[in-house]
């Protein structure tokens, strides 16, 4: 079970995994000399306890203690309950969700553990928005694609900001970091993928042409200004559109995605 701890100092040592959530620049030098990231909210501590994350520690308004008692049950992990003011103190934002968990990162899994048995694969090339690769994820998990393979400038799916918006999905989800960028694309062709790059190239075809019969399908998205490296583009065995109205090009990659996921899905 939990242990309790009912702090009233925004200062105290115990709470500097909680410590200003806004400095983005901060928190990824922390997480990643640490080892952790942070989750927030009931539904998204509660996805990543069950994903297997071993919490370090918690940090909860009274509010909550009872809601996850169950959560705070199975762990000896410290619970720090403290007044909402002083939380917005420590984090630097206003916790509305109430609940926020620090818990152990684990090692990237290799690339031929994540795609074994995938079918429908997501690959992303430096798209550096926390909340693009939360949406990512959460709408590749919702169209039953099987795993996400990022670029390595690619943003930190264990953001706090990608987790809230993915809602958990980057716990189920199997993803890795691409050891080889310049080449990635070719080798997950020789794994037997369809590498079929989202692109406004003049060779484009409709992605749902793309697509069909094309038994392992892998769909690869482009940062959010210029989209993908032209190595990328080239590389790719198709390239493909989403068929819009005159005047309109294209999407927003994170919307983008939702669509393309559908369609692959229904190939």
């Amino acid at each position: 079970m939990a242990e309790f701890h009912r702090i009233t100092d925004p200062a105290d040592p115990r709470l500097a995994d909680y410590r200003d959530l806004r400095d983005v620049q901060l928190r990824k030098h922390l997480e990643a000399t640490h080892g952790l990231f942070l989750a927030e909210g009931e539904k998204v501590i509660r996805r990543a306890v069950a994903g297997g994350f071993t919490p370090r520690s918690f940090l909860m308004a009274p509010r909550w203690v009872e809601t996850l008692s169950d959560v705070l049950a199975t762990s000896d992990a410290p619970c720090y309950v403290v007044a909402e003011q002083l939380a917005e103190q420590v984090t630097g934002f206003h916790v509305h969700r109430g609940a926020l968990a620090s818990l152990e990162r684990q090692p990237l899994p290799a690339l031929d553990t994540v795609l074994a048995g995938a079918r429908s694969i997501l690959v992303l090339e430096d798209i550096v928005d926390h909340t693009n690769v939360g949406a990512i994820f959460r709408s590749g998990a919702a169209l039953d694609f099987d795993a996400v393979l990022l670029s390595p400038r690619c943003a930190d799916p264990f953001y706090r900001r990608a987790i809230k918006v993915a809602m958990g999905a980057v716990f189920t989800m199997p993803w890795t970091r691409l050891p080889d960028w310049y080449d990635a694309l070719p080798q997950l062709t020789s794994r037997g993928f369809t590498t079929v790059a989202m692109t406004l190239s003049a060779d484009a075809t409709e992605l749902e042409e793309a697509v069909a019969g094309q038994e392992k399908v892998a769909l690869v998205l482009g940062s959010e200004g210029h989209g993908l490296s032209s190595r990328w583009e080239q590389a790719a065995d198709r390239r493909a559109i989403i068929p819009m109205r005159e005047g309109i090009d294209s999407l927003n990659v994170a919307a983008a995605s939702a669509v393309a996921c559908y369609v692959t899905a229904r190939r």
